[in-house]
């Protein structure tokens, strides 16, 4: 928190003047006064209503395309039924598992084991739901010894320091890099951009082939950025950060995909800046040396858990899911405790509803999924969704999902509403899920609408365990709160005027300032915020389940995935 500067002034020197002047200030500030109030006044009359007719602008200009006959409930069931406060001690729990676990629930740890346990047995004790762990076996990683990094600018030759203390280092290993020693000076190139897109890597001066690359940080995955990477065949990558905030200087502990066949360094934000530029200006020599010792290790088992309600059609199945594991570095209460949470949540309020003959049970089987392996790749749900592709049991087949609703962080401090934007789907997604997600898009926002909350659209690429569902053709949609991306003043003003002064959040600095670091604990979580996405998570589940047919409001065109 940052304290407010104050100027002291001496009242002795001033006093005098004060008072000499007084009594021909005073008329002309009451003047002024009356006539600055009016002129506000006036002001806020016509924000009123130019705001007004803003909103319903915004409004028209995305009219709800919902047209279902339960598209406006007075209230959702579900939504009211569900406990914040229970959903809390569920998340005080995930924290209790990680303070016994070295601080951590990442995969290959006794944390996130504990995890899987706790949740299996929280379900069937709670629940009468069908529950099963299903593992994959994923490639383990270490390096051996401390990498090195040097480069020569025009001669003038300089060593970056290595340390398991990133905000100390200048360097830090990426996880699935491959071992390399390159001690003759290699030639470096800058990938325009960010290195997302194959006009990217085609517009690098001197092209990429056999040159190591420098990519720096933003907009798809660091994973997208080594396939690419790969395609232009380069001789190793660094990656660096993208500096737009203090807490995005030093650099980062990331992974690239499991199968990288490149050797990869993550560079601080002046490092990397510095070899870029270097490397722009042609008339610069610039070169690096490195050295990555990675070492070969067993792989290591990681499960994921999936629990079905009993009634429900199994050939159209709603699939809740959300990813259990957080980072090495934190218990990752916010990322994704609170998505675990939430959806835990869900599912036993919905098991209690269940039990009532007053709560009319879904035509569709509803399946809670928490997957493995997010943080180093969105591996459980890319394996489940391999897996159900050739599975031939009913209710196993990805023809038998109907939609994926994936909830991945949404407690962050600094919170956002955010909605997934179904326009933004990647341009290779199957047409064949666009509408529904569309639709899905809608359903969120205009909970946000009704219950005069605000709301933000965000990225819809992919990049959480949505992306291997909506890949393969599956609606899919979901809610965020909000990671590395900055508030803007712009946003948390608008969160102010709606929610009130104050409540709107800090403007400049990120959504989460704990994401992906060790005070990711229960103390990373913003109560109003998460119980708010909570509630709509409630509402669009029940609304799914209560659609008369939802298989093709999902898919009007009747084409499937």
């Amino acid at each position: 928190m940052r304290s407010d500067e104050v100027t002291h002034i001496n009242p002795d020197s001033n006093i005098n003047k004060t008072m000499k002047y007084a009594k021909f200030i005073l008329p002309i500030l009451g003047i002024s006064l009356i006539l600055g109030t009016v002129v506000i006044a006036l002001s806020i009359a016509t924000l009123v209503k130019v705001n007004k007719k803003a909103d319903e602008i915004l409004y028209n200009s995305e009219k709800t395309i919902i047209t279902s006959k339960a598209a406006q409930p007075s209230e959702s069931t579900l939504a009211a039924s569900i406990r914040i406060d229970e959903v809390m001690t569920y998340l005080n729990e995930l924290q209790r598992i990680a303070t016994a676990s070295n601080g951590t629930r990442a995969v290959n740890t006794h944390g996130f084991n504990a995890t899987l346990d706790y949740i299996v047995n929280y379900l069937t004790a709670n629940t009468n739901y069908k529950v099963n762990k299903n593992y994959f076996y994923v490639r383990d990683f270490a390096i051996g010894s401390n990498p090195t990094l040097s480069s020569s600018i025009n001669g003038v030759h300089k060593s970056y320091n290595y340390s398991v203390d990133i905000s100390a280092a200048d360097f830090y290993y990426v996880k699935y890099s491959t071992s390399a020693n390159f001690s003759n000076n290699m030639q470096l190139t800058a990938i325009p951009n960010v290195g997302c897109t194959d006009d990217d890597w085609k517009k690098a001066i001197p092209p990429p082939e056999g040159r190591v690359a420098l990519l720096k940080r933003g907009i798809c995955s660091f994973r997208e950025k080594g396939l690419l990477a790969t395609k232009y065949k380069v001789a190793a990558i660094l990656l660096y950060n993208d500096g737009i905030s203090p807490d995005r200087v030093s650099p980062l502990e990331v992974s690239l995909a499991q199968d990288n066949t490149l050797p990869a360094l993550f560079l601080s934000f002046p490092v990397g800046q510095a070899l870029a530029n270097a490397a722009i200006d042609l008339s610069t020599k610039a070169t690096v040396q490195l050295s990555i010792h990675a070492k070969d290790l067993p792989h290591f088992p990681v499960g994921n858990i999936c629990a079905d309600t009993p009634t429900g059609d199994p050939t159209k199945t709603i699939v809740i899911g959300s990813h259990s594991d957080s980072v090495t570095a934190g218990a990752g209460i916010n990322d994704n405790g609170s998505g675990s949470a939430a959806n835990l949540g869900l599912a036993v309020t919905l098991a209690r509803l269940f039990r009532s003959p007053a709560y009319p049970k879904y035509k569709y089987r509803v399946r809670f999924c928490w997957w493995g392996a997010e943080e180093i790749g969105l591996l459980g749900s890319e394996f489940h969704v391999k897996q159900a592709k050739t599975a031939n049991a009913v209710g196993e087949r990805l023809s038998d999902y109907l939609v994926n609703l994936n909830y991945d962080m949404l407690g962050s401090p600094n919170y956002m509403f955010g909605i997934y934007d179904g326009r933004t789907a990647r341009n290779d997604t199957p047409p064949q899920a666009l509408p529904g997600s569309n639709k899905i898009t809608a359903l969120f926002r205009d909970w946000f609408i009704r219950n005069k909350l605000p709301w933000d659209y965000t990225d819809f690429s992919g990049r959480s365990d949505y992306g291997p569902f909506l890949a393969e053709g599956v609606v899919a949609g979901g809610l965020f709160s909000g990671a590395d991306d900055i508030k803007t003043q712009k946003q948390r003003d608008r969160y102010d005027e709606i929610l009130g002064q104050g409540l709107g959040g800090i403007s400049g600095i990120i959504h989460d300032p704990c994401y992906h670091r060790a005070c990711d604990s229960i103390q990373n979580i913003n109560l109003f915020g998460y119980e708010k996405m909570v509630q709509a998570a409630a509402y669009v589940l029940e609304f799914l389940g209560h659609e008369d047919d939802l298989k093709t409001w999902l898919y009007p065109s009747g084409a499937r995935h």
